[in-house]
Formats: C-alpha cells, sequence, structure tokens
C-alpha cells in the first residue's frame, strides 16, 4: 500500500482536509461503505502514512475488517473506494474554490432546467463576484468568457434581438491572446533551455491584432506580451523597462506563484545583457532581486531556492552592496531549506568578507566550517586559494592546491566543472612560479590564462589581475 496513488495523495492532505473528507465518507450521499471510513481513519492515525510498516496491507486488513481472514482482493476493493471517494472529494474543493466557476455552472444547471428567475439571478450574482476577483489574470479572463457564453445560451432562448454577441466575442478575443503569449513564452523558454524546436503558429498576427488594437491595456496581455518582446528581440532593451513596469504596477493582479515567474522572467534577461558585458544590468537585476525578496515572491512555500539566495548575495556583492547582502544573509538564511542551509550561509558570508577585503574573517568561516555542498565547497577552495596568494602565504597555498588536486580526483565533479577548477590550479601553480623579472614568461603566462578552456570568468579575470600586478 506504501505506494500506492492513494497513500500519496493522502500524505498531501493537510490537517483541515483530513477532517472535511471524514465529513464527506461520513455522508450517505457520498459513501455507504463502513470499511472505507474504517480504511481511512486508519490511515490517518497519527503517522502512520509516514511509517512504511503500518501501510502493510496484512496489517491493515485486521483494522477494517476484525476477526476475518486476509483476503486481498477484499483489501483492494475497498482501498479501491476510498480513493474513488478521495478523487470525488479533490474534484468538488477545486470546483467550489472557484466561485465564479462554480455559480456558472449553477446557472448552467438552473437554464437546463428552465428555471429562468433563478438562471437570471444566480447570473448577476456571478457578475458581481467576477468584478470583485483579486486577480487579472487568465483565470479571470477565462470565467469572464466562460460567463458571456452562459449568460448567451439564456439569453438567445427567448430569441431575443440584442444578444451579448460583442461582449461574448470580445471575451473570447481577450483570452485567447493572453493564453496564446502566455504559452509561447512558455515554448521559447523551454525551447532555449532544452535546444527543442517549437512551431508556435499565428504569433505574427497575434502580435499584430495586440499592438493595433486596445489589447495591451489587458495586464496579463500587455505583461506577456514584453516579455515575449524581451525574449525574441533582447537587443531593444526598451521592451525590458517596460515589462518592468508593467510587473510594478500589476503585480497585485496576478498569484504570487505566477509574478514569482514574471521576476524571474526580467531577472534572466538581465543576466544575459550581464553576461554580454553591460555592467547597468547588474543593478537592474539587483533591484529586481530587492523587491521580488523583500515583497516575497521569490519566496515559494516558504523557501528560497539554493540558486535565487546565492544570486541575490552574489549580485549584491557586484555592487558592493555589502550591509545590504549582510543583512540578506542574516535575516533570510531562514527560509533555506534545512539540508543546505548552513552549507550556504557559511560560502555567502565568507565570499562576502573576501570582496570586503576582511581576508582574515572570510578564512576563519572557511576554514572552521565544513561545507557539504560540492559545488559550494569547489568554489570555496577557489576563494582560500586566491586569498593565500594575495596574502603571501604560499605554504600554505601550495599545501591548499595539493589537496585542492587530490579533492578533485576523489569526488565525483562534473567533467566540465572538474576540468575548469583543475585548470585554475595549474594556472594558479604557473603564477608562482613565473620569473616577474622575465617580460616574455609573463606575457606567455598572460596568454595562456585568455585562452585556457574551461575557465570561469572570475577566475580568469583574478588570475589576470594577478599577472598585471607581477
Amino acid at each position: 500500500m506504501k505506494n500506492s496513488r492513494l497513500a500519496h495523495i493522502l500524505k498531501t492532505f493537510s490537517k483541515k482536509e483530513v477532517r472535511e473528507f471524514s465529513k464527506w465518507l461520513d455522508s450517505p450521499a457520498h459513501n455507504q461503505r463502513e470499511d472505507v471510513v474504517l480504511l481511512f481513519a486508519y490511515l490517518t492515525k497519527r503517522d502512520y502514512l509516514q511509517k512504511d510498516k503500518y501501510l502493510q496491507k496484512e496489517r491493515v486488513f485486521p483494522e477494517v475488517y476484525p476477526k476475518e481472514t486476509y483476503d486481498d482482493a477484499k483489501m483492494r476493493q475497498a482501498m479501491f473506494f476510498l480513493l474513488k471517494q478521495m478523487e470525488d472529494f479533490l474534484i468538488y474543493q477545486e470546483l467550489m474554490e472557484d466561485e465564479v466557476r462554480s455559480k456558472t455552472a449553477l446557472a448552467s444547471v438552473y437554464r437546463k432546467r428552465h428555471l429562468d428567475k433563478s438562471c437570471e439571478k444566480t447570473l448577476r450574482i456571478v457578475e458581481q463576484i467576477q468584478e470583485k476577483q483579486p486577480f487579472r489574470n487568465e483565470q479571470f479572463l477565462r470565467n469572464r468568457y466562460l460567463f458571456q457564453q452562459e449568460k448567451y445560451a439564456y439569453l438567445s432562448g427567448f430569441k431575443r434581438t440584442e444578444l451579448n454577441l460583442q461582449a461574448m466575442s470580445n471575451a473570447l478575443d481577450t483570452t485567447y491572446f493572453a493564453d496564446k503569449l502566455r504559452g509561447s513564452v512558455l515554448m521559447l523558454s523551454h525551447q532555449s533551455v532544452f535546444k527543442t524546436e517549437y512551431n508556435i503558429q499565428m504569433m505574427e498576427e497575434v502580435l499584430r491584432q495586440v499592438e493595433t488594437h486596445d489589447f495591451l491595456e489587458t495586464p496579463s496581455i500587455a505583461i506577456y506580451y514584453y516579455v515575449l518582446k524581451t525574449m525574441t528581440h533582447p537587443e531593444e532593451e526598451d521592451y525590458f523597462f517596460e515589462l518592468k513596469k508593467q510587473i510594478q504596477t500589476h503585480q497585485d493582479k496576478f498569484p504570487q506563484y505566477e509574478v514569482r515567474n514574471l521576476y524571474l522572467a526580467a531577472i534572466n534577461y538581465c543576466i544575459k545583457k550581464m553576461n554580454t558585458g553591460n555592467t547597468p544590468f547588474i543593478r537592474e537585476a539587483f533591484e529586481l532581486f530587492r523587491m521580488g525578496i523583500e515583497n516575497k515572491f521569490l519566496i515559494e512555500n516558504n523557501i528560497i531556492s539554493k540558486s535565487t539566495f546565492l544570486n541575490v548575495a552574489i549580485n549584491g556583492m557586484l555592487l558592493k552592496e555589502f550591509d545590504w547582502v549582510e543583512n540578506f544573509i542574516h535575516e533570510y538564511q531562514k527560509y533555506l531549506e534545512n539540508h543546505h542551509r548552513e552549507s550556504i550561509v557559511v560560502y555567502g558570508l565568507a565570499s562576502l568578507y573576501y570582496e570586503k577585503g576582511e581576508y582574515d574573517k572570510s578564512m576563519q568561516h572557511l576554514i572552521q566550517n565544513e561545507i557539504n555542498d560540492l559545488t559550494l565547497n569547489l568554489n570555496s577552495k577557489s576563494i582560500l586559494l586566491k586569498m593565500y596568494y594575495e596574502e603571501e602565504e604560499f605554504d600554505a597555498l601550495e599545501s591548499l592546491l595539493g589537496s585542492f588536486a587530490t579533492f578533485l580526483q576523489r569526488k565525483k565533479v562534473m567533467g566540465y566543472h572538474k576540468e575548469g577548477y583543475a585548470n585554475l590550479i595549474k594556472l594558479a601553480r604557473k603564477l608562482l612560479k613565473v620569473n616577474p623579472y622575465d617580460k616574455k614568461e609573463i606575457q606567455k603566462l598572460k596568454a595562456q590564462v585568455e585562452t585556457t578552456q574551461p575557465l570561469t570568468s572570475s577566475n580568469r579575470k583574478w588570475l589576470l589581475l594577478q599577472v598585471e600586478k607581477l
């Protein structure tokens, strides 16, 4: 039973849902099987769902069918009916959470039963609820179209000459354009990461319609239009600044998960610009990171991802926003997942102190704390390497280069990264041995640093700086 759909779904239930579903099962309108009630009661006891030994069917059976001999077919039948009731309950919950959609369905029921007054009253209620919705996202637009569609079905039954055909058509157009733009953004994003080719049909016509009519007044169309434009025309920076403006203006009209994705789309644009040497976008990325963090849009399920946390800190360090970064690390570390929180905090603070030139503090963090994350461990060794060299602690540096090389051989490091760090070690050793009075040898080393691949841009920049100092 531990690998059954039943167990997997039940593990996602909140305490409130467990209580509500228990009431659901107690209602004869939904369930008339006592074994289903007993099975659910057993599975939700204490922490039974979290321990495999309690989910063995042979152990569960006597709790559901006391004094009976184990019958696998009977056990599976109880599980089947409980699963069916759970699915019905979840469908009901999903429908009822969207009041506009559920009441539109109710209006449809009244219309089909020719209960005209009830249908008309329900449609008025739906319209009022719809206008009070907090969000203006795809769900809002789709519900508006479904409402207009149901209203038309009701009005057309009276053979009226004045129908809501224009309103229904407008709602359909708006829904389609919003969906099409959002879907196109998703396809382009996936295409860029996984090198997949998609055929995005009618895109040029959709853009032409959006640009020549009033559709950009609709937030969910305008935002995804500008996201799409930043992806397809990255050289035209005005699209980015308009996207940023749209996000700041309309972020309260979208659910948090969607705002998070919009921030990340804008940040990714900035990062691509930064990677081409466009330094003003370092500040743009930082401001987006700061707004996204402070408004908790970049915090999902009370968690900040490892990559987001580090990107925020690194971006702030590039701008020498050291006080803000230090405060961020201390204040927001609680949102990191437990298994890598300590490693990220140690690495983040060590990097911060290194960038501030407080080498003693940085070394202390790196030497006295163990970093379990492999990537962060490798980056930490790189920071130590740089500090030992700059502080002329050459004995410590020689020892580190040896242990670093051994670490690379012993650990399962991805080929590209392994080669990059091996190149750093090799070039650092050459830096130690080069004759500072031999200009020809120095130029040769400089050329090696400039052409060696793979090598991270930050490590290459540091090596070139040390060569220049010779």
